[in-house]
């Protein structure tokens, strides 16, 4: 049987394209928006909070949105969203093979021993603006948000090498050799 494929990316790598790819390369379903959708049916939060929230964050976002209780951290919105995503990603990866983008799905699925091919895809910095038509400085804030996000809710490094099975320069190999790769890796392991 094929793995769950979980990518992770910096803003702008192309890891949304090179995951829908490899769905299609090995005819699995392919899971990034579609959790957004499923988060707004469960919360009721919109879908701009839940962009917002859902896989970024700072410490400064955490403090100033953070309820307390007596003294006691009660959480905050973005933790609801965070327990509504897990709980998405893990009903998904119950379904079988599938490629999830994002929202520290490696993390879950390890968290609760469900084997999966972990990717991190990164690229140059003048790759990343090309394919985002965004800034420099905005592409830096969302990865340290992504960053701190990750950290936050795993307890892990976002993008550092022992956290995942590839790590692809998808500036450097370009979209389809990453999906090829990710895919023959993925049929390998089945």
């Amino acid at each position: 049987m094929l793995p769950i494929i979980t990518i992770s990316r910096e803003v702008g790598s192309g890891g949304h394209s090179i995951g829908k790819m490899v769905a299609d390369q090995l005819g699995i379903p392919f899971y990034d928006r579609d959790i957004i959708e499923q988060v707004v049916v469960s919360t009721g939060y919109d879908v701009k909070k839940i962009e917002d929230k859902g896989e970024f964050a700072s410490m400064w976002d955490k403090y100033l949105n953070a309820r307390f209780y007596n003294g006691l951290y009660i959480g905050d919105d973005q933790d609801k969203i965070f327990s509504a995503q897990k709980k998405v990603i893990l009903d998904l990866a119950q379904k079988g093979p599938c490629v999830i983008v994002g929202r520290c799905a490696d993390a879950i699925l390890a968290e609760n021993n469900i084997p999966s091919l972990n990717v991190f895809v990164h690229a140059d910095l003048e790759t990343r603006i090309k394919r985002s038509n965004l800034d420099e400085k905005t592409l830096v804030k969302k990865d340290k948000g992504r960053q701190y996000y990750y950290r936050f809710y795993t307890e892990r490094e976002w993008g550092d090498y022992p956290n995942y099975h590839l790590n692809l320069d998808s500036g450097y190999l370009g979209l389809d050799a990453c999906a090829d790769i990710i895919a023959q890796v993925a049929q390998n392991k089945e």
